[in-house]
């Protein structure tokens, strides 16, 4: 007899026609049970992103300088693939147990006012760890902008514009309030995506629209990051993959899409170098993931 865990759920979001399979029994092979051996230490030999070495392997701005935020240091990437392209280290630390809240406001606002002048689509993002794509294991964020916005903030823009309200966000938040997805927020909404683009996606909306009005938020955003981050970690994943993205800076702050925040959790560092991403997902666009939404808000005990 078929276990109800062994049913694969085909999910497609209608508003941007992107899909996914939902495959639980996969979950059951152990692929995510090596934990990754935790480095607590302050400073490694020849990281270019510790304290004692970040001013000299890196470049400022053009006005020669860097922007520093507690911890946080802000500079260009030295490899950009945007027109804009930042990195904000977030912790002076080479590798810590866990983040704090103010660690992440201050990168956040950090990552913000490098992009805050550029007339484009900005983003902030966070690989964390070598399995979720970080080149590097001292902690940072990369922040984007370009003329033309990433193709998952492209899909949402055009199906607000589609919308009644210009906000396909507030639909989101209109279906999903109460429901066995939603998991927490007042300020920021967040949620289950019901489907994910990546393993325990969990999606935030956002109070604001442009990057412009992230600067008072940040502590606020911070502290939910954390609280998401822990729970990753809580279902024994230590690595994860983030982006938050704006609408166009410039535009007008009163109409259209909300920002929002996606956070997916990534399989933990082994030696066998197992990912959670192959054929499906990078040839097939479809991501096959194991667990189902409607499944976190009761694994997290909310």
């Amino acid at each position: 007899m078929q276990s109800p865990r062994s049913r694969i759920s085909y999910r497609t979001e209608f508003a941007t026609g992107l899909s996914c399979r939902i495959s639980p029994l996969r979950g059951t092979r152990g692929i995510n049970t090596g934990s990754f051996p935790p480095v607590f230490e302050y400073e490694v030999k020849d990281c270019p992103f510790c304290r004692s070495r970040i001013f000299s392997s890196t470049c400022g701005f053009s006005n020669g300088g860097w922007i520093t935020k507690g911890e946080s240091v802000t500079f260009p990437n030295l490899y950009p693939f945007a027109d804009r392209h930042t990195v904000t280290v977030i912790t002076e630390a080479h590798m810590v147990e866990s983040f704090t809240s103010r660690q992440l406001s201050d990168a956040l606002f950090g990552a913000a006012q490098s992009l805050q002048d550029y007339p484009g689509y900005p983003s902030i993002h966070w690989n964390f760890l070598p399995s979720a794509g970080a080149s590097l294991l001292h902690p940072h964020l990369q922040g984007m902008a370009d003329k033309k916005p990433a193709s998952l903030c492209r899909l949402y823009l055009e199906a607000s514009a589609k919308t009644a309200s210009g906000d396909y966000w507030e639909v989101v938040v209109d279906e999903e309030a109460g429901g066995p997805r939603h998991l927490f927020g007042e300020e920021i909404f967040w949620y289950a995506n019901p489907v994910p683009i990546g393993e325990c996606e969990i999606r935030g909306v956002l109070p604001i629209r442009t990057i412009n009005e992230l600067f008072s938020l940040t502590e606020t955003l911070g502290r939910d990051i954390v609280r998401i981050t822990d729970l990753f970690r809580s279902f024994g994943s230590y690595a994860f993959n983030m982006g938050v993205f704006f609408q166009k800076t410039g535009s007008s702050g009163l109409d259209g899409m909300c920002a929002f925040c996606t956070l997916i959790a990534r399989i933990n560092p082994n030696p066998e170098s197992i990912s959670d991403s192959a054929f499906m997902e990078r040839i097939c666009r479809e991501p096959v993931v194991m667990t189902l939404p409607e499944d976190i808000r009761i694994k997290a005990g909310l």
